[in-house]
């Protein structure tokens, strides 16, 4: 991400909504993970841009020591109390990848859930190739909702979203130019790190109108903050469109939770 839209604190009013909203990591892909890049009970972990912890406190219950860094406070402090209540420790540090070069390491894994759109890339995996040990790796974790039927709200949520400006925020234009939030290959396959294996587990939950729009919320672009005066406007529109797409409130989300291991050539990537 371009120096000049780099904003530390955008997702600060997000917080509670996406504590409560987004989609948790699946204990089975975490596991697939771990075992995949040979880690050990005491291994360090760096989780990158951590949010709410969803990744950092997972790993420490594996046994993993974590280092979890993010530029926002009240992501810290919700992380924070989500390890207290999972009755782990995980070391907390306010900063962003644009402080890798004075963390400590090495780390065995370093890993990134749906916050890589948010950095510049090539930088952070350069600097990750400094930070991580030989044998080690980068893991990359993000959601995708496949283009079917069940999905039509997920397309009509970012609509909605557009229409208010979403499609107008230029973070959101300079991810769709880079190709979007997925696209990771390129720049891994231009780092030191171009052995790729992805893995990823597919999940099919009821979801609710008020759990769709406390999604819509989580997302920085939708924010109340990024809202301001139309938070109000955008919710009754968002939740009109959702009754017109479904009278009694029932909708399905079909999501695949989808991480990208990538590892040094070498006998430790085969």
């Amino acid at each position: 991400m371009p120096e000049t839209l780099f904003e530390p604190r955008r997702f600060r009013s997000a917080v509670p909504w996406y504590e409560r909203y987004r989609l948790a990591y699946p204990e089975r892909l975490i596991a697939r993970v771990a075992r995949l890049a040979g880690l050990k009970p005491g291994d360090a972990v760096l989780d990158l841009g951590t949010g709410t912890g969803m990744l950092a406190v997972p790993f420490a219950q594996a046994g993993m020591t974590v280092t979890a860094i993010d530029p926002e406070p009240e992501m810290l402090a919700a992380a924070g109390a989500a390890a207290i209540a999972a009755g782990v420790t995980i070391d907390l540090v306010e900063g962003s990848s644009r402080d890798l070069g004075g963390r400590t390491g090495p780390f065995r894994l370093a890993v990134i859930g749906r916050a890589f759109h948010w950095m510049d890339r090539a930088a952070t995996l350069d600097l990750l190739d400094r930070a991580v040990a030989p044998g080690g790796g980068v893991a990359l974790f993000h959601d995708a909702h496949p283009p079917v039927p069940e999905n039509d709200w997920f397309k009509l949520l970012h609509d909605v979203g557009d229409r208010f400006g979403r499609g107008q925020d230029p973070h959101v234009q300079e991810r769709r130019r880079q190709g979007g939030h997925r696209r990771y290959e390129p720049f891994l396959f231009a780092s030191a790190f171009t052995v790729l294996d992805g893995l990823s587990v597919t999940e099919r939950r009821q979801v609710t109108a008020d759990e769709i729009v406390g999604r819509a919320f989580s997302m920085s672009s939708c924010s109340p903050e990024r809202l301001a005066e139309r938070c109000g406007e955008f919710e009754a529109e968002l939740r009109a469109a959702l009754a017109k797409l479904s009278p009694g409130g029932n909708f399905t989300e079909v999501a695949e939770l989808v991480c990208l291991l990538a590892r040094r050539p070498g006998r430790d990537a085969l």
